[in-house]
């Protein structure tokens, strides 16, 4: 990853504890959607941040390998995991990576999630990547700030166009000789300010199971 969002960007954004990431807020909806659906197997949480999703996940059964750059993030997850579910702990593997170039020893996962990373370059190429990871019958969830959501004034100034992602142009990516696109669109999401307002949010969600 370039300088934008490498690592030393995203230590400073976790140890300083800026927008909300000092709080542990629970997992995503999108992947309680999700995952309530799924036996519990293999997971990878790509971009696990403060690892909500994971240790939601691993609360449920699942076994979780946890991706973040960020050394800062990771450390929060790990003791959050700890103080609220010593054996789901334990079954959680942190591991401090960048997405772009991480290879798992692990031959692939029944469930691989990523929500709202953030890579410099095309968004299509970290999907391609995470694809790859997925085993036959396995499911992949892509969520991402919608395109929609670039060029208005809910869209935070650091953060570049290539953050956001179109969900049909994500999940034109995935061979139709190997993918059951489930899903491919954008939906709505109310989010809560520090001030306790509330503000309206486009996601993109790509919901795919493989089938070879």
């Amino acid at each position: 990853m370039s300088d934008t969002f490498g690592r030393d960007y995203w230590e400073r954004r976790y140890e300083g504890h800026e927008h909300g990431h000092g709080t542990h807020r629970g997992p995503n909806p999108t992947l309680v959607e999700t995952a309530g659906e799924l036996d519990p197997g293999t997971a990878l949480e790509a971009g696990a941040g403060r690892g909500e999703d994971g240790i939601w996940l691993a609360r449920r059964g699942w076994r979780v390998t946890a991706v973040d750059i960020s050394e800062a993030a990771l450390d929060q997850a790990a003791q959050s995991a700890r103080d609220l579910d010593p054996e789901a702990a334990a079954r959680i593997t942190w591991v401090r990576a960048d997405l772009t170039e991480w290879a798992p020893s692990e031959p692939g996962f029944t469930l691989v999630s990523s929500h709202y990373a953030h890579p410099t370059g095309r968004f299509e190429r970290l999907v391609e990547r995470l694809a790859a990871k997925v085993v036959p019958g396995g499911t992949l969830l892509i969520v991402g700030h919608d395109t929609s959501e670039a060029h208005t004034h809910a869209a935070p100034h650091d953060r570049p166009a290539h953050a956001h992602m179109s969900a049909p142009r994500v999940a034109a990516v995935l061979d139709p000789a190997e993918w059951d696109v489930l899903e491919a669109d954008s939906r709505e999401r109310v989010v809560t300010l520090p001030d306790g307002g509330h503000k309206s949010m486009r996601d993109a969600v790509v919901r795919a199971r493989r089938h070879r």
